[in-house]
């Protein structure tokens, strides 16, 4: 971690943003180096029909922007400073006239460790998973990739996910089951890669449905992400969105995501 600096916001008392930009923010941003105590963290908002939300840690907040589904905090570095220990979580819904439930939880979070919060389910029934972030940095010029599922049905599905690489023309996941973090594999870098994702052992590619139109067309596009590593990176890929919309027929907005962990 010592190719980034750490910012940590005054005005909250310990949020930072982990960047590998120069210091160019102003003096309500000091500079923090020594990372021993802290802990690091990310977190993905992969909750169906999510908007104008909001982190707190301890009651103060640690986002500096609204988080909607498919987005990830911090928008550019790669975590947010928390001290080692327990801490109380709180995402909320900024709007007065909301209908999401209020989400709290606690984390133990253990010092020099990064870490993931998944925010999913829907703004009814919101819920989160906290999964450790392994981050090994290659010797060699690969980056590492990981696959997440955070698709929602309120069912279980009969079967899990597979991710196909077109590069390396091969399943590089398999059977990943609803709100399963895989861990990291290597994958070549500066290399342009496009994932699709299937029902285990199908062969098929799963895509979304689109009905639009007077009289109704009914389209269909595979669902798919692109992505061009940055050697020694780390990267997750995420499987999102609601798989009973496409059942019943609907425009959709399952999608595969990517984003940086390091």
């Amino acid at each position: 971690m010592k190719l980034f600096r750490l910012y940590a916001i005054l005005l909250v008392g310990f949020g930072g943003v982990l960047t590998s930009c120069e210091k160019t923010f102003d003096s309500k941003f000091a500079t923090q180096s020594d990372l021993s105590n802290s802990s690091v963290v990310q977190v993905y908002m992969a909750m169906v029909n999510a908007s104008r939300n909001y982190v707190y840690v301890n009651a103060k907040p640690v986002t500096g922007a609204l988080m909607s589904s498919g987005s990830v905090f911090p928008t550019t570095g790669y975590g947010f400073n928390v001290p080692g220990g327990l801490h109380a979580f709180l995402v909320r819904d900024t709007s007065s006239t909301t209908t999401q439930a209020t989400l709290s939880f606690s984390e133990n979070l253990q010092a020099s460790k990064n870490y993931t919060i998944f925010i999913y389910d829907t703004i009814t029934s919101p819920k989160q998973k906290t999964v450790n972030t392994n981050i090994v940095v290659p010797s060699d010029t690969t980056a590492r990739l990981r696959f997440a599922n955070f698709v929602y049905n309120p069912s279980a599905l009969p079967t899990g996910f597979d991710i196909f690489s077109v590069k390396r023309n091969a399943v590089i996941f398999s059977n990943v089951r609803e709100t399963e973090v895989t861990e990291f594999i290597p994958f070549a870098a500066a290399v342009t890669d496009t994932f699709y994702i299937r029902p285990t052992g199908s062969g098929t590619n799963l895509q979304n449905r689109t009905v639009s139109g007077t009289p109704p067309v009914t389209s269909y596009s595979n669902i798919q992400a692109i992505l061009t590593p940055t050697r020694k990176r780390s990267y997750t890929l995420v499987f999102r969105g609601s798989w009973r919309n496409d059942l019943n027929g609907s425009s959709t907005v399952r999608a595969l995501s990517i984003f940086a962990n390091y």
